[in-house]
């Protein structure tokens, strides 16, 4: 009998029958893992469990356990959605339905639009389907006969999808009634599909242009079992509480208008001392790491953008306008102000490295379906600062940039992870200067210590970056620092210093940021810390409360004082309920009241009371100030 010889990932090999599966493999192995096993990887490649095993594979079985398998399942349970979309709604096109980071989602062509209750019957649907034990199966036919199949199927999106692939075969995946293009792996059978959620309605268009027609998209999400999908549901409800929009609307910090426009915040007296701060902690920081203080116009000349290559590869981001018959637009980026700062006069290469700062604004032309809140505006700030160094220079200022990083996200108590972008499609500059570029980061990376995973095809158009992503208490990341490197741009604008040999040399630029956009720190600061802001970066570090109006004089000099030695304070001294005002205050997250009665007027103090509830000891006023002050310290 033909056998076949397949290695082991612990490096031990098995013999099977020529023509044996994965699930075969699994069997041979233990009765335990073929009841675990959801799907196979051969050499490398994830393969369903029915996949035909080959002389001399390397052979792993996918189980719940393993780090491939939620992909997997959230694939799987897209697929379930569709079917079960198809059964109640038979005359909906299905067009696209991936795993995403949080779940998946299928995207439908329909007349009429669902509705939350429409959600309700397609997940009751989902459950029967699954409860079916459908087996799911793999087939493979030409791209004409799947053409033809879908297009007798009515579904015209999935034989678009097939003639635009432009290859000869394609797979398909079937279950009971239902047939999808899918290059898989999927589950062997719909009982494998355990715990899902259908979670929202959006609209999409296809294939993410505006000029095609609108569709329908479901999101949903699905686990390995129900109690990590009730974990996740569970920091769904928490998000919720946290969402930055509904906090920043009850704390009074920022608002959007449609008289103004979508995606151009702005900021009310406490959203606008939040920003002061964080920027004055930004000016600080960088001044104690030699930076110097920038600024670049709001619009510049249309030709420099097109001598950048913006143009040519940004311009759909950008807003044009025109002055005394000039074309202008309105910066995107900081970058071209600062390198005509260096270009303002001869540089020695003792003048190296110059490090120039801005809390620059730009404007983007994000499309309005993008637009989230804070997390994705149009108008925004960066923390932005170019790096104009020697090659020789070159490993110690990225090094410099990634301590920095470290230093302020462990000010904010924040861990974070870290990705190499490298060049996408649409580029600028030559082989040799991207490849230098990218070494030089990957250099830096390694010599950190801290892990780095490689994001293929998504660094900036003029050069690769590094990517720092930030964990929020609910284990989301959110972009924010990055660190590039760039060959390309002090080439087309003739940056040039003088070494030491006398020669014209080309600088190295690094373009960097810490926070990135401050609209969108801000955002994940009030969500990671639902309002309640550290007493360092608190709009209102506290409020002064009166029992009666007998205090308010008292009370009066008391906020004085506080106001003069930089406490930011605010007052209550209406004729209320004391409790009436202490749980207004509490409800505006203020870190301390400060509550003054007639004993508190006797003795000259105040008696602090935290926005948690609990109260210190009555002290003096001064006392309160050197409290918050050494408070604050430990973050300065």
């Amino acid at each position: 009998m033909a056998v076949v010889t397949i290695k082991l990932p612990d490096n031990s090999t098995r013999e099977l029958a020529a023509g044996a599966t994965v699930f075969d493999l699994a069997a041979s192995i233990g009765a335990g893992l073929a009841k675990a096993a959801l799907a196979g990887k051969i050499n490398g490649e994830l393969v369903d469990l029915s996949a035909v095993l080959v002389e001399g594979a390397c052979v792993e079985i996918i189980t719940e356990k393993s780090p491939e398998a939620l992909e997997i399942i959230r694939h799987s349970t897209s697929h379930l959605m569709a079917q079960a979309v198809k059964s109640l709604f038979p005359h909906a096109k299905v067009t696209i339905g991936p795993a995403i980071e949080t779940g998946f989602y299928y995207d439908f062509d329909m007349d009429k639009p669902f509705t939350p209750e429409d959600l309700e019957r397609i997940e009751a649907k989902m459950i029967e389907l699954a409860a079916a034990d459908q087996k799911i199966e793999r087939s493979e036919m030409t791209s004409s006969e799947a053409v033809a199949l879908f297009e007798s199927m009515g579904e015209p999106y999935k034989a678009e999808l097939i003639t635009d692939l432009g290859v000869e075969r394609v797979s398909l995946y079937r279950q009971g009634d239902f047939a999808d293009l899918c290059r898989g792996p999927h589950l062997p059978t719909t009982a494998r599909i355990k715990a899902f959620k259908l979670l929202s309605i959006a609209g999409a268009y296809w294939r993410g242009d505006e000029k095609n027609r609108m569709l329908q998209r479901i999101y949903g999400t699905a686990f390995v079992d129900k109690k990590e999908l009730e974990a996740y549901l569970n920091r769904l409800e928490e998000a919720k509480r946290r969402d930055h929009r509904k906090l920043g609307r009850e704390l009074d910090l920022f608002s959007f208008s449609d008289e103004v426009g979508a995606g151009f915040p702005i900021w009310h007296p406490k959203g606008a001392m939040l920003r002061t701060v964080l920027e004055d902690f930004e000016r600080k920081e960088h001044l104690k790491r030699d930076y110097e203080i920038v600024v670049g116009p709001q619009v510049l000349k249309t030709e420099l953008w097109q001598r950048s290559g913006h143009y040519e590869n940004y311009r759909e981001n950008m807003y044009f306008t025109q002055v005394d018959e000039h074309s202008f637009g309105i910066k995107p980026m900081n970058c071209l102000s600062h390198m005509m700062i260096y270009k303002s006069q001869l540089r020695s290469y003792r003048d190296l490295p110059l490090r120039f700062f801005e809390l620059g604004t730009v404007h983007r032309h994000e499309r309005a379906g993008v637009l989230h809140g804070l997390m994705r505006v149009r108008c925004f700030t960066q923390d932005d600062a170019h790096i104009l160094c020697t090659p020789e220079q070159l490993d110690a200022e990225i090094k410099g940039v990634i301590s920095f990083v470290n230093d302020v996200m462990a000010i904010f108590g924040f861990e974070y992870e870290m990705e190499l972008s490298t060049r996408p499609e649409k580029s600028i500059g030559s082989d040799a200067d991207w490849e230098q570029a990218t070494n030089a980061l990957q250099s830096a990376l390694r010599d950190s210590g801290r892990p780095y995973e490689i994001n293929e095809g998504d660094g900036a158009f003029y050069g690769p970056k590094i990517d720092i992503k930030l964990r929020d208490c609910l284990d989301r990341r959110w972009q924010c620092a990055t660190i590039q490197c760039d060959f390309t741009l002090p080439e087309r604008f003739d940056l040039t210093y003088v070494a030491p040999d006398g020669e014209r040399k080309r600088p190295i630029m690094v373009h960097r940021v810490i926070l990135g956009s401050i609209e969108r720190f801000i955002g994940v600061l009030i969500e990671h810390f639902a309002g309640s802001f550290p007493l360092w970066i608190s709009p209102v570090q506290a409020t002064v409360l009166t029992v009666t109006d007998n205090q308010v004089s008292f009370a009066t000099d008391v906020f004085r004082q506080l106001r003069n030695a930089g406490i930011r304070v605010h007052n209550d001294f209406r004729n209320e309920k004391l409790s009436f005002k202490i749980r207004e205050a509490q409800l505006q997250k203020v870190p301390y009241m400060l509550v003054i009665g007639d004993k508190e007027v006797d003795q000259g103090t105040v008696t602090p009371r935290y926005r948690d509830g609990k109260n210190l000891q009555p002290m003096k006023p001064e006392e309160f100030v050197e409290f918050v002050l050494q408070e604050c310290s430990q973050y300065k």
